[in-house]
């Protein structure tokens, strides 16, 4: 039974959106590598990866929680 789905970032709100990414870059676990980024850098890498459809949100209805991946994980 499938219980993750895609969402497209486009159905949600701007401000939904830039908290979902907020949310997900300060993760424990998040590596940036060498370099330390700043959270609006962070944020704004991860909009560009979303814009050009490198990565997916994924919302898991069994655990009803939301994930970001890599597009090319998900084949």
């Amino acid at each position: 039974m499938r219980t993750a789905w895609e969402v497209p970032h486009k159905h949600l709100t701007p401000e939904a959106l830039h908290s979902l990414a907020e949310e997900f870059v300060t993760r424990d676990g998040t590596d940036y590598g060498q370099v330390e980024k700043t959270l609006e850098e962070k944020v704004a890498a991860l909009m560009r990866q979303l814009e050009r459809g490198e990565a997916a949100i994924l919302y898991d209805s069994e655990s009803q929680t939301i994930n970001i991946a890599p597009r090319h994980a998900l084949r």
